[in-house]
C-alpha cells in the first residue's frame, strides 16, 4: 500500500450516460482527493450526481474518461476480479435503503462479506460479534430485518459494512430514510468510527451534519464546489 498518496484521487473525471441518440453528462471534470483518515462531506440537493460519485469511489461503477486512483493504484484498467477484491478488502458501503437480505439473520447478514475471503469460521464469528458491539445490537444477532426498526437496520447495514476493517467507509445517504432521531444516532457512530482511524466519505443533501466533518464539498449539475461561498442559486420566493 502506498500511504504518502491519497486514499482517493480523481482528475477530470466524466461520467456520461447514453440512451441511443441521448447523452446526459452526470459528472463533469470532477477533481477530488480524499486522504487517509479524513472525513469527508460531499453535499447537494438529489440529482446533482452524487451517488454516481460515490459509486465510482467505490468501484461499483467507471467513469466515461479521466483518471482515478485508489490507494496510490490507477482503477481503469484493473480486471474486474482485482476491483471484486479491492471492494471487498478496502471499501465498506452503506446505503440509504439499506439492501439487507431479509432471510438472513442479522449476523447472517453482517458475516456475508467475509464469506468471499479464506477466513476461518471462528475469525468470522469473533468479527461479526464485533462489528455487533461497536453499534450496540448484540442481543439484536439472531433476528431478521424485518424485526427492526429502520434506525436499527441501518445499523445492522454499518456493522456489514465495517465487518472487514475497510480502508474507507462510503456512506451514500445514510439517515435518507430515517426519522431525525435514527439519523442522529447513524451519524454519531460514523463519527466515532471516524475518530477510531476509519476513513468515511458521506454524500447527502442533509446541511445538519456538515459540522461532523473535517471538510465538506457543495455539489451542484456534476460539479464540486471546495471553498465557494455560493455555488447554489439562490431561492426564489
Amino acid at each position: 500500500m502506498t500511504y504518502n498518496l491519497p486514499l482517493v484521487m480523481m482528475e477530470d473525471l466524466t461520467k456520461v450516460f447514453r440512451n441511443g441518440n441521448v447523452e446526459t453528462r452526470v459528472l463533469n471534470g470532477i477533481d477530488l482527493t480524499i486522504n487517509r483518515g479524513e472525513f469527508v462531506v460531499i453535499f447537494g440537493p438529489s440529482g446533482c450526481g452524487k451517488s454516481t460519485l460515490l459509486a465510482i469511489a467505490g468501484l461499483l461503477d467507471s467513469p466515461t474518461a479521466g483518471i482515478y486512483s485508489f490507494n496510490g493504484q490507477g482503477v481503469q484498467d484493473l480486471k474486474l476480479s482485482d476491483r471484486a477484491r479491492i471492494r471487498n478488502q478496502d471499501i465498506g458501503f452503506v446505503f440509504q435503503n439499506f439492501n439487507l437480505i431479509g432471510d438472513m439473520s442479522v449476523f447472517e447478514n453482517i458475516e456475508q462479506p467475509l464469506s468471499y475471503s479464506k477466513m476461518k469460521p471462528s475469525e468470522r464469528k469473533e468479527r461479526v460479534n464485533d462489528a455487533l458491539a461497536k453499534v450496540g445490537l448484540s442481543d439484536r444477532a439472531r433476528q431478521r430485518p424485518g424485526q427492526l426498526s429502520g434506525g436499527h437496520q441501518q445499523l445492522v447495514s454499518i456493522a456489514r459494512a465495517i465487518v472487514g476493517n475497510p480502508t474507507v467507509l462510503l456512506a451514500d445517504e445514510p439517515t435518507g430514510n430515517l426519522d431525525s432521531a435514527s439519523g442522529e444516532v447513524v451519524m454519531k457512530l460514523l463519527k466515532q468510527l471516524h475518530a477510531g482511524g476509519t476513513t468515511v466519505c458521506l454524500v447527502t443533501h442533509d446541511s445538519r451534519f456538515l459540522h461532523l466533518a473535517d471538510r465538506h464539498i457543495k455539489m451542484l449539475d456534476g460539479k464540486l464546489f471546495e471553498g465557494e461561498e455560493h455555488p447554489f442559486p439562490t431561492p426564489v420566493n
